[in-house]
């Protein structure tokens, strides 16, 4: 058996059924996903039409569709131009799209709830535009987003069959979930590089690594804003201006009360900026929003967004470098040298400097990189090389899977050690613990273990 058995069974049982969205999804968040090609490429459209999305387009900095420069084909007939992504169908009229003669271009309205005929998407000029509804299984798929956001940190019934397992057979099962989750990052990586580029689903990928916790999403979005393709051809310079200005954390007053060892640093920033503001400055109603509260100075998103500068800066090596076979040790030695002589010294900004020389890639960062991404992408002929990883301290998802199956971390401990295995923890977890409403009742998994142990 399996663990995709594992699961096809469990949803034949009806107890783990197509999940209902928890609540409205992000807009930003599901264009996000669209942008980077987690949606299926063929739709039909809201009058029958057969749409066939060729390229997603440029994500737009200004006021407007949300997307530019996208290529579809509507029963055989292939349209360039602007495209709208809505959560519900009656946002076009609420948001008075069809007034703005900016909306007059767009070739096609996507959106995630058809409030049925009664709504139509319409310019200014009385063109109807093609809509598709994505599907309610399609966004929770691009997602990846479970019914429950935890489930209780308590033993669940999962507890006593677990226990009487073997030992081969635990390992087994943590293998096959492990694996599970790797082809499901790997499918991932693979939808990117066809969609955009390998470069560019490495670059998003690295960006991704970068957002700690809660800054996953505006860092990913602001890699694929800012594609690979157009910063390697920049001097560093004017590669961090890029990245800080299009940000919003640059200001033209940021120098002059800033730390006297940092004024030049920053005045010179804002100078490369100026210089590109008109093109990448995105508006208003399109700036990030950044979460910088209660955590330690390496995490915050200025020191991160440096990280990702300076791999922006070596982008030859370490594209060279990821092509490499695992351990990928060049690459790991590449991304932990990297270094700039303001973020060597500095965790923010406007920071004062400090005492000690900073790593701007962190071990940690990079080994979350290589096992998120470039091991998953063949695990396979890597398996070795990856299953001797060790594991970090457990994060929360981690810790409640241990509580669930194992009763508490110490008796999970030995199920601790390597980061394959916190992987296989917490796809179990997503796939059980986060599905199942009615606190561990219904649930298959338990049933599901004893066969896997004969």
């Amino acid at each position: 058996m399996t663990y995709d058995d594992l699961l096809r069974i469990s949803l034949s049982t009806g107890q783990l059924c197509e999940a209902s969205l928890p609540e409205v999804p992000d807009e930003i968040e599901v264009q996000s996903r669209w942008f980077a090609g987690y949606f299926p490429k063929t739709h039909r459209a809201d009058h029958g039409q057969e749409v066939r999305i060729i390229s997603p387009g440029e994500w737009n900095r200004g006021a407007g569709p949300d997307f530019i420069r996208a290529t579809v084909e509507i029963d055989g007939e292939t349209l360039h131009g602007p495209i709208e992504l809505d959560v519900h169908t009656g946002n076009w009229d609420l948001h008075r799209h069809g007034e703005n003669p900016a909306f007059d271009d767009v070739i096609l309205h996507i959106v995630l709830h058809d409030r049925g005929p009664t709504y139509f998407t319409k310019t200014s000029s009385h063109r109807e535009v093609p809509r598709i509804c994505l599907s309610e299984e399609s966004v929770n798929h691009a997602l990846g987003r479970p019914r429950l956001a935890q489930a209780l940190a308590r033993p669940g019934i999962c507890l006593t069959p677990l226990a009487k397992m073997s030992e081969d057979s635990v390992h087994s099962l943590l293998k096959e979930a492990a694996l599970h989750r790797a082809a499901q990052k790997a499918t991932r990586f693979q939808q990117q590089s066809e969609w955009h580029s390998p470069a560019q689903a490495l670059w998003e990928a690295i960006a991704d690594s970068l957002g700690f916790s809660a800054n996953r999403l505006p860092m990913r979005l602001l890699a694929q804003r800012l594609s690979i393709a157009t910063l390697k051809k920049l001097p560093r310079s004017e590669i961090e201006a890029l990245l800080f200005g299009s940000a919003g954390f640059l200001a033209p007053s940021l120098h002059e009360d800033a730390p006297e060892d940092s004024r030049d640093y920053l005045e010179s920033l804002w100078k490369h900026w100026w210089k590109h503001r008109p093109d990448f400055e995105f508006a208003p109603e399109r700036q990030l929003t950044w979460s910088s509260g209660p955590s330690r100075p390496g995490n915050h998103p200025q020191r991160r967004l440096a990280a990702l500068a300076a791999v922006a800066s070596d982008w030859s090596r370490i594209e060279r470098d990821a092509q490499t076979t695992a351990p990928f040790s060049q690459l790991s030695e590449t991304l932990s040298k990297l270094s700039h002589p303001f973020w060597d010294r500095h965790h923010t900004l406007r920071s004062e400097r400090t005492e000690k020389p900073l790593r701007i890639f962190g071990i940690s960062r990079i080994n979350e990189f290589l096992i998120n991404t470039l091991y998953p992408l063949d695990l396979t002929d890597h398996w070795d090389c990856y299953a001797k990883l060790r594991a970090g301290p457990p994060n929360q998802k981690v810790k409640r899977c241990c509580e669930r199956l194992f009763g508490s971390q110490t008796k999970a401990k030995p199920h601790l050690d390597r980061s394959w295995k916190h992987q296989a923890l917490m796809q179990i977890y997503l796939d059980f613990c986060l599905e199942d409403l009615s606190d561990c009742a219904d649930c298959p998994f338990p049933a599901q273990l004893i066969q896997w142990d004969r």
